[in-house]
């Protein structure tokens, strides 16, 4: 905690306030948005990742106050993103089902609706109230050269040249090739951004770059491996069956002259290896927690607890490495999937993030720091906070699947997670079922469950996959809708129409919800790292962790763990028949529970 304390007083000294500052409510929108000075340039990377002979450069826009013309100096607010140039319509894998046919759906390709994470409050909310704001193309895509590389180390290099460039250490140059240079920073960064604009933040905040002062991750990957892969197992983000690095990387690759990157691509399916899952040196380059030691910038980390596309164990991961390292920071969660806090919480978004900033690169002592690490959405519309994350009063519960010896159930790919979970009164081929009894009271669990599981397999499928179910009915997160204009009341921000191509989660009332899920690769039992077989019918202890989550069991409702071998939207499909036989008796989950 000493470190956190210094970095904070260093903070509130270095920093002088602006003249538009008032007190703790922050800065105030004092500068003309319409004025404001634009301008293109582009940042020479220390890296040549397109193999022409010359350093990648980085095509980055900035708008600032016009009074930086006149020698005011102002902090940057700064989101990457290889989305700005739109997507490539790229096939996926067709590879998911392995009985030799080809996969349904896998011509889909990527189809990201990442516009959502588009919102042009940067720009309009912050330019007035003091700030640069600074969007940059990742490498290979949009104005950019180089090449993309779905998390690779050149990515990271690229955007942290960005930063290097903010604080006087990079080249820049104009369209006709003079050099620019950023007279009007004062070098404090603050990167924002969700999903892929998110992580990489993550990943420049781990070259401990200096001039990077904070971060705000927003549904952001922590490590590429626990994306795409899952204790050695082939797993799909949610609605991405058959997607992978490459393909990815093939569809933000949207710069000029695309082919000068094919051997990149080429090199990246190769190593991504879709045969092993196995955790390797590709994988280890993508992979922040690695580098986590290196990070000096605060954190305000932010996730969707139902997120199916970055999963949840994304933010719990991070979000663990930067407390046991004491990093400064604060956390929401929020009962949306995978979406940006504007959409969920507009008002108390824009106040959070105003106020962090200007904290950390103004050096106003706002108080955020002062107030409750945690904001959590513990159910729709319904925020608590605490003083830390997972919940500082909760116990560790040891909760065991049952007792007596074997039961078995069979394999079926051609079912989904749902169809197998939604009925816990009846006996079910497919699955094996742990139903708790009806809860006494209110129960809360956050963190990571970690479950242990007794069994054997016999047959094709190597996967073992938890789903931990609510089970009594409730009002839930039941999806998203587009705002239309009509829909959007009230004033925009700083005279903007204020929609946004805004969207907003809608609820349900369901009998269940599956509240969290992992997956094993049983061959890789002993590491991620290492593929090693099984013995058919032999029985096993495996474990395993799945992902990050906070939730509410109601008064009445039943805790389920339910064990299934495929999962039909997010692990490969192998032919269909595996026996599995659990050992209840020696099998357990552990939870976190308030």
């Amino acid at each position: 905690m000493r470190r956190l304390a210094a970095l904070l007083a260093v903070t509130l000294i270095a920093l002088p306030a602006p003249a538009h500052a008032t007190g703790r409510h922050g800065t105030e929108p004092v500068y003309d948005y319409a004025a404001a000075i634009r301008e293109q340039v582009w940042v020479e990377a220390p890296v040549d990742s397109d193999g022409d002979g010359a350093k990648d450069r980085v095509a980055v826009r900035v708008i600032r106050p016009a009074e930086t013309a006149g020698g005011l100096r102002v902090p940057i607010i700064f989101q990457p993103s290889p989305y700005y140039a739109g997507l490539n319509d790229v096939p996926n894998h067709d590879d998911i089902d392995r009985d030799g046919s080809v996969s349904a759906g896998a011509a889909a390709g990527v189809n990201r609706a990442d516009d959502i994470f588009f919102a042009g409050y940067l720009d309009n909310y912050f330019v007035p109230r003091g700030y640069a704001v600074v969007f940059a193309d990742s490498l290979g895509t949009g104005g950019s050269t180089g090449c993309p590389t779905s998390g690779g180390r050149n990515e990271t290099l690229g955007m942290k040249a960005v930063v290097d460039w903010l604080n006087g250490r990079a080249r820049a140059f104009d369209a006709s090739g003079a050099t620019v240079t950023a007279t009007w920073s004062t070098g404090n960064t603050g990167m924002i951004g969700a999903s892929y604009n998110g992580t990489l933040p993550n990943a420049v905040a781990t070259t401990g770059v200096e001039g990077l002062k904070t971060i705000v991750p927003i549904a952001a990957i922590s490590s590429w491996y626990g994306y795409y892969r899952a204790n050695g197992g082939v797993v799909a983000p949610g609605g991405y069956q058959g997607e992978d690095t490459d393909v990815l990387a093939k569809a933000v690759l949207t710069r000029a002259d695309p082919e000068v990157c094919a051997p990149v691509m080429d090199e990246l399916e190769r190593l991504q290896d879709r045969e092993t899952g196995d955790y390797s040196a590709y994988w280890a380059e993508r992979d922040y927690l690695r580098d986590v030691d290196r990070v000096r910038a605060s954190v305000l980390l932010v996730h969707g607890l139902h997120d199916d596309n970055v999963r949840t164990g994304q933010a719990g991961q991070w979000w663990d490495a930067l407390a046991a390292r004491h990093i400064p920071r604060k956390i929401w969660l929020h009962q949306a999937g995978h979406a940006d806090p504007f959409n969920v919480r507009r008002d108390a978004w824009l106040t959070t993030l105003n106020r962090w900033f200007d904290f950390w690169l103004y050096g106003i002592d706002t108080g955020i720091m002062r107030e409750p690490m945690a904001d959590v959405e513990v159910a729709p519309n319904q925020w608590t906070t605490a003083s830390t994350w997972p919940l500082p009063d909760g116990r560790d519960v040891r909760v065991p699947l049952g007792s007596g010896s074997r039961v078995t159930f069979v394999d079926d790919p051609s079912r989904t997670a749902d169809s197998l979970v939604a009925d816990e009164t009846s006996a079910d081929p497919n699955r094996f079922l742990s139903l708790g009894a009806p809860l006494t009271g209110e129960t809360r669990l956050s963190g990571t469950p970690r479950i242990t599981v007794t069994a054997d397999l016999a047959g094709d499928s190597p996967y073992l996959t938890a789903l931990l179910v609510d089970y009594g009915e409730a009002e839930r997160y039941a999806g998203t809708r587009t705002l239309t204009v009509q829909d959007c009341v009230g004033p925009g921000i700083d005279g903007d129409p204020g929609c946004f191509n805004r969207r907003e989660y809608v609820t349900a009332t369901t009998p269940y919800e599956i509240v969290t899920r992992g997956w094993l690769d049983v061959r890789n039992r002993l590491s991620p790292s290492r593929t090693v077989p099984i013995e058919s019918g032999r029985p096993y202890t495996f474990h395993w962790d799945l992902q990050s989550t906070d939730h509410v069991f109601a008064a009445g409702h039943r805790i389920g763990v339910v064990l299934i071998s495929t999962e039909r939207d997010h692990t490969l499909r192998y032919p269909a028949g595996t026996v599995i036989g659990v050992q209840p008796g020696v099998s357990h989950i552990d939870l976190h529970l308030s």
